[in-house]
């Protein structure tokens, strides 16, 4: 992925708010499961990591993006942007 559709990318996130926050206990295989399903109803989501969870931001993400197969769009703070764009009928154009 090109730093100009990330950037896109990171303007469409914007205005989404998180819908996934990840506390104390960390991830799970059911936490992922439900990331994984939204990923394919939205493409791009935002998520949440509070004080209270067990890593960081960035290693979460990390683990996510290699658990389930997505792109780790931006880390900062305590959000996570994620994407997986649709084989077919995708919401988010990305030019080369």
């Amino acid at each position: 992925m090109t730093s100009k559709q990330r950037a896109y990318l990171r303007g469409q996130a914007n205005t989404l708010d998180s819908i996934f926050q990840i506390g104390k206990t960390g991830l799970s295989d059911n936490l992922l499961n439900q990331l994984s399903e939204a990923l394919e109803a939205r493409e791009l989501i935002k998520i949440s990591v509070l004080e209270t969870a067990p890593d960081t931001a960035k290693n979460l993400a990390s683990k996510i993006s290699n658990s389930i197969n997505t792109e780790v769009i931006q880390v900062i703070g305590n959000k996570i942007i994620l994407f997986r764009q649709k084989k077919k009928n995708s919401r988010y154009t990305l030019s080369n």
